[in-house]
């Protein structure tokens, strides 16, 4: 075989391996935005609770419209539509996501101050019903950055970032919790009035 020959068939094998990675990188990119459309499906159903029940707790809770009025401005902001193929515009989506996880489990918390809102045979309606929508949301946050960590993997490792950059796949980011969220400790206090 001449040197020619050689150098063809490590030609050819050099294509296949980089249109294989490629491969690789869009099914691992399409699978991520899958997830991501998953995400999207539950934050719907919580997106539909809000109005409920914030109509409910208008009723009872007089005194917390600040509250009420920047749940309804972030139910807003997180239907704002948004493009899958933007990693920021992603990324400003689940912010959005998120603050209004943070406002409504601030409601709830708060709803506790009052009884007559908490007995309320609807409002423990909302509340499991609520409970059950942040469970599919977490096992679909799960599948989502399980999909988003194999192809930011994919495309950080070489020859998949040489292969990303041509075919424009980018990094997209994960949808976590905000930190104060989680490692927040919740100030009995501040919402009892005893502070």
């Amino acid at each position: 075989m001449s040197g020619s020959g050689i150098a063809a068939i490590i030609v050819v094998g050099l294509v296949v391996i980089g249109y294989g990675w490629y491969i690789s990188l869009i099914t691992r990119r399409n699978r991520a935005q899958e997830a991501l459309s998953s995400i999207d499906v539950q934050l719907r159903k919580r997106h539909d609770l809000v109005p409920n029940v914030l109509k409910l707790a208008r009723r009872f809770m007089a005194h917390e419209k600040e509250l009420l009025d920047s749940l309804t401005t972030l139910r807003s902001q997180a239907q704002a539509s948004y493009r899958v193929d933007v990693p920021e515009d992603v990324a400003k989506h689940l912010a959005a996501e998120g603050a209004l996880q943070t406002g409504l489990a601030r409601l709830f918390a708060v709803a506790e101050n009052y009884p007559e809102l908490r007995s309320s045979e609807t409002i423990i309606t909302a509340q499991q019903t609520y409970s059950e929508v942040e469970g599919h949301i977490a096992a679909a946050r799960r599948f989502y950055n399980s999909a988003v960590t194999r192809l930011n993997n994919a495309i950080q490792i070489f020859p998949g970032n040489l292969i990303a950059n041509w075919a424009n796949v980018r990094a997209m980011p994960f949808f976590e919790l905000e930190d104060t969220a989680v490692r927040a400790p919740v100030d009995a206090d501040s919402y009892l009035g005893n502070a």
